[in-house]
């Protein structure tokens, strides 16, 4: 598999995870529920939750205060496993804490719309 061989797949998900980032910043839960997909099937395991569903995903992100904590993206891989799929995976730092954390996405596009069916945040110790 030619994992170069979607730059338009890599280019659109550039842009979202672009997107994402900054409503993750900004605590913008209106976008960060468009941004994942609504389905049951939809997973979200988190640094301290492991989340099923839409449902249970905009609930955890109306309950939580304040929002993620601040971050800084130290490495950003894109991977396109075809014109409709890819996965993004984030280094970042908290800058709280200063603890190096790690996200993995797997997007996939519905009727034109860049989503995320399976995200995992977890953090080196």
């Amino acid at each position: 598999m030619d994992l170069t061989a979607n730059p338009e797949t890599v280019s659109a998900l550039t842009l979202a995870s672009d997107q994402y980032e900054e409503a993750l910043a900004q605590n913008d839960v209106a976008t960060l529920d468009a941004l994942f997909c609504d389905d049951p099937n939809v997973i979200r395991l988190g640094a301290t939750e492991n989340l099923f569903g839409s449902a249970e995903i905009a609930e955890f992100r109306r309950q939580r205060r304040g929002g993620a904590p601040p971050r800084e993206r130290l490495r950003r891989e894109i991977v396109a496993l075809g014109p409709e799929s890819g996965c993004v995976t984030v280094i970042f730092k908290n800058l709280r804490t200063g603890q190096t954390g790690r996200q993995s996405q797997t997007w996939i596009r519905q009727n034109g719309v860049w989503r995320v069916l399976v995200a995992h945040v977890s953090f080196l110790v």
